[in-house]
C-alpha cells in the first residue's frame, strides 16, 4: 500500500510540474518566459502511468513469471491500441472543432466526412481492444481475467484522481503566484 501511495504522490508531482511547464510554455510564446528544460510531456507521463499499471497488474493479478512474459506484450498491445484510437479521435475532433468555428455551409461535407471518420475510428478501436482482450485472456485463468477487468477500472479511477489533484494543485499555485507582489 505504501508503494501505491508513493507512486501516486510521484505521479501527482509530475502532473503538477507538467501543468506548470505547459503554462510557462504558453507564457514563453506570449511573453518571453521559456518552459523548464526537464519538463515531462503528456506522452511521457502516459508512458510512466502505463509502466506503473503494468507493475500493479502483476501484483494485483498474482501473475507468475511464465505468465508475465506472455502477458507483458499483450497488455502493451492493449495500451497501444487504446492510445492510437485516442490520438486518432483527438485529431479528427480537433479538425471538427476548427470546421465548426468557421460556421460556413460549405464545410458541411467536410463535417460529414469527419463524423464518418470518427465512427470508423471508434469501430476499429473497439475491435482492436476486443482482440487485445482476447489475447490477454489466453494468458490468464478465469479469476485473473475477472480481476483484470476490475483492475482496469481501478487504474482508470486512479488516473482521473491524479489528473484532478494535479489540476487543483495548478490552480492553487496560480492563485498563490497572483497574490505575490
Amino acid at each position: 500500500m505504501k508503494n501505491v501511495i508513493l507512486t501516486i504522490a510521484v505521479a501527482a508531482a509530475v502532473l503538477t510540474s507538467t501543468g506548470e511547464a505547459r503554462a510557462q510554455g504558453a507564457q514563453g510564446r506570449a511573453g518571453g518566459v521559456t518552459p523548464e528544460a526537464g519538463a515531462v510531456t503528456p506522452v511521457e507521463l502516459q508512458r510512466m502511468f502505463d509502466a506503473y499499471a503494468l507493475v500493479q497488474a502483476q501484483e494485483f493479478l498474482k501473475i507468475s513469471d511464465d505468465q508475465y512474459a506472455r502477458f507483458l506484450p499483450r497488455f502493451k498491445a492493449l495500451q497501444d491500441a487504446r492510445r492510437q484510437t485516442l490520438q486518432q479521435r483527438t485529431r479528427v475532433l480537433n479538425a471538427m472543432r476548427r470546421l465548426l468555428q468557421t460556421e460556413s455551409p460549405s464545410d458541411d461535407g467536410m463535417l460529414r466526412d469527419a463524423l464518418k471518420q470518427l465512427q470508423d475510428i471508434d469501430t476499429r478501436g473497439e475491435a482492436d481492444a476486443l482482440k487485445a482482450y482476447e489475447a490477454i485472456d489466453q494468458v490468464l485463468d478465469l479469476r485473473q481475467q475477472a480481476k483484470f477487468r476490475v483492475f482496469e477500472e481501478q487504474m482508470e479511477r486512479r488516473k482521473l484522481e491524479l489528473v484532478t489533484r494535479a489540476r487543483q494543485a495548478n490552480r492553487l499555485n496560480r492563485q498563490q503566484q497572483q497574490k505575490l507582489p
